[in-house]
């Protein structure tokens, strides 16, 4: 099993739940989720029972329909079902899939309030509406989100995890690693890029070390994905698809805001809201929304019309945009050697954005125009890539917007981070910019790797 971090957001939730609530882990499918909850019930109860509801036999689901009244028959019977004598407090019952049988899911309240065993479920498309259905959400339920593998995670998986406690402890130092290791950092780093953070693709170069290979296992679950989408989207299935499709080209071009009318003519945002939200809850993509008036609330003056959508996983991405050929080995080519081109720039955007969501920021941008230098000429656009609230030390520790800029190539300018400044001064905290190069600080602004985006 590959080292998680959301294994030991479950020890916590054991801990301190004591048996008073179940957990859901959810997430988008092939994350990992059944490897982990396995893995955790075999580690850490004394035995489990797990009910995979995508083949669960009828007998089971028979069980949830004809004993629900009487907690102890229907515990009694379906330990029997599995030939377990459980130990009481020490065991645990894996609900697996859950979203294909709500009733299950609506159970849970009764045997949590029951006591006996621990419960955790694992759900893809689970906010979906159907999903839920008429069922009651049990309130008795905490949720974890597994995101692909973050940088850490993946430098785990690569035997290099000797970086990752060098790495945030430079951050946090404000320190550069010394000049070998930041170039092997960020070798890795571009590495991550290419491969991603679905764990299936990440095992395949483990063992092969080649992309062709995890290429084909991206293949498999973009149509999976694809075939999700038509099977579950109901009436917003042609639209999902399309914007599914359509991500790639967007976030190419110079302007990565998200234009509908390219997707149909004319198209508007209210066409597709619902398909937006459809892919955001089976956690296919990472909206990111306008923020017109960035202070500490970037909720408050969010313009939900106005997005980004980048896919929830980078290896995914640079699979979906170059099938494989020549093109795709070109790609490859050109971001291991640190190559400058327009999509390491669609890649380095996207990939930043997915660390961000995966530490847990909600994600905004911010545009504005700035007034031409002479009278009667054209304003000036600008563009923060993301906005972040983060306690600011010059603020005796008070929140601050902090904005992000993204840069692929070593030569840039921070013209907008400039102007975002002036613009904003009492409300701006730390600046950052993500770059290929060695960390440095100058005033409020922290110029940091690309590798150390999750930690912002």
């Amino acid at each position: 099993m590959f080292k998680r971090k959301c294994y030991d957001k479950l020890l916590e939730w054991k801990r301190e739940s004591s048996g008073k609530s179940a957990v859901l882990v959810e997430g988008a499918r092939r994350v990992g989720k059944t490897t982990l909850v396995r893995e955790f019930a075999e580690y850490e109860y004394a035995d489990h029972i797990y009910i995979d509801f995508s083949k669960v036999p009828k007998v089971v689901l028979d069980l949830f329909r004809n004993e629900r009244e009487d907690v102890d028959t229907f515990l009694r019977m379906l330990q029997l079902q599995y030939v377990k004598d459980m130990p009481v407090r020490e065991s645990v019952i894996i609900f697996d899939e859950v979203q294909r049988f709500p009733m299950a899911r609506e159970y849970i309240k009764h045997l949590v309030a029951d006591g006996r065993f621990d419960y955790i479920e694992t759900g893809s498309l689970i906010s979906i509406r159907k999903s839920v259905g008429d069922i009651v959400i049990p309130s008795e339920e905490d949720r974890l989100q597994l995101h692909p593998f973050d940088f850490d995670e993946y430098l785990w998986a690569m035997g290099a995890g000797v970086y990752v406690g060098a790495i945030r402890e430079a951050f946090f130092e404000r320190m550069p690693l010394p000049d070998p290791v930041h170039a092997k950092v960020m070798r890795l780093f571009d590495e991550y890029i290419l491969v991603g953070g679905m764990p299936q693709s990440v095992e395949a170069f483990v063992e092969s070390k080649r992309f062709s290979s995890c290429d084909r296992v991206k293949h498999s679950i973009l149509n999976l994905y694809l075939e999700d989408i038509g099977k579950f989207g109901g009436a917003e299935a042609r639209r999902a698809r399309a914007l599914f499709q359509e991500i790639p080209g967007q976030l190419s071009a110079a302007s990565k805001r998200f234009k509908f009318a390219s997707v149909g003519r004319g198209s508007m945002y209210d066409d597709y809201e619902p398909a937006i939200d459809w892919l955001d809850d089976a956690h296919l993509v990472n909206p990111c929304r306008m923020c017109a008036d960035p202070s500490v609330g970037l909720r408050l003056t969010e313009r939900a019309s106005s997005l980004k959508l980048y896919m929830a996983d980078t290896g995914l991405l640079a699979t979906h945009a170059f099938a494989d050929g020549p093109r795709a080995l070109e790609v490859q080519r050109d971001i291991q050697f640190g190559r400058v081109s327009v999509n390491r720039g669609m890649l380095v955007e996207n990939v930043v954005a997915q660390q961000l969501r995966t530490s847990g920021h909600a994600l905004y941008y911010h545009t504005w125009e700035e007034p031409g230098k002479k009278d009667g000429a054209r304003p000036r656009p600008r563009e923060i890539d993301f906005l972040i609230t983060q306690p600011f030390a010059d603020a005796a520790g008070k929140l601050r917007v902090s904005p992000i800029e993204t840069k692929s190539s070593k030569n840039y300018t921070t013209v907008s981070l400039d102007d975002f400044r002036r613009k904003y001064s009492k409300r701006v905290g730390e600046e950052v910019v993500l770059h290929t190069k060695q960390l440095s600080v100058d005033g409020n602004r922290s110029y940091l790797p690309l590798y150390m985006s999750g930690l912002s």
